[in-house]
């Protein structure tokens, strides 16, 4: 059965950095494209960035590119996210989920991925996520 943990969420201060793991099972990192989404209180959810299956190309919102950097460790079968210069709108609840696409689509907090024939699907599976806080 696949499974996705997430960890390493905390309180970080502007600028400070924070690095969050996903950590799978029932299934190989490496085989299924690994998003990591997050979801502000009062928000819907959103994809922050991506790693694709086979070679691991990574993608990244606008918001966080430069700042942020999506990693995976096959031995470990876990994906990292490293968040630097964190900045308040930061802050969420981070979920990170195994797909078949970097073809993300997301409405209120369900988030779907799609194929070439642009039909989506429900994510194979999430995490049950972990809690940013980026204040002073």
């Amino acid at each position: 059965q696949m499974a996705l943990v997430e960890s390493g969420g905390a309180l970080a201060q502007p600028g400070g950095s924070l690095r969050l793991s996903c950590q799978a099972s029932g299934f190989s990192v490496d085989h299924f494209y690994i998003g990591w989404f997050r979801q502000a209180p009062g928000s819907g959810r959103e994809e922050v960035s991506c790693i694709t299956s086979g070679i691991g190309t990574t993608s990244y919102k606008d918001s966080v590119k430069g700042r942020f950097a999506v990693s995976r460790d096959i031995a470990k079968n876990t994906v990292y996210l490293q968040m630097n210069s964190l900045k308040p709108e930061d802050t969420g609840t981070y979920y990170c989920a195994a797909a078949r696409s970097c073809k993300y689509r997301c409405s209120g907090h369900v988030c779907y991925y799609g194929d070439d024939r642009g039909i989506y699907y429900g994510m194979e599976s999430w995490g049950k996520g972990t809690l940013v806080t980026v204040s002073s």
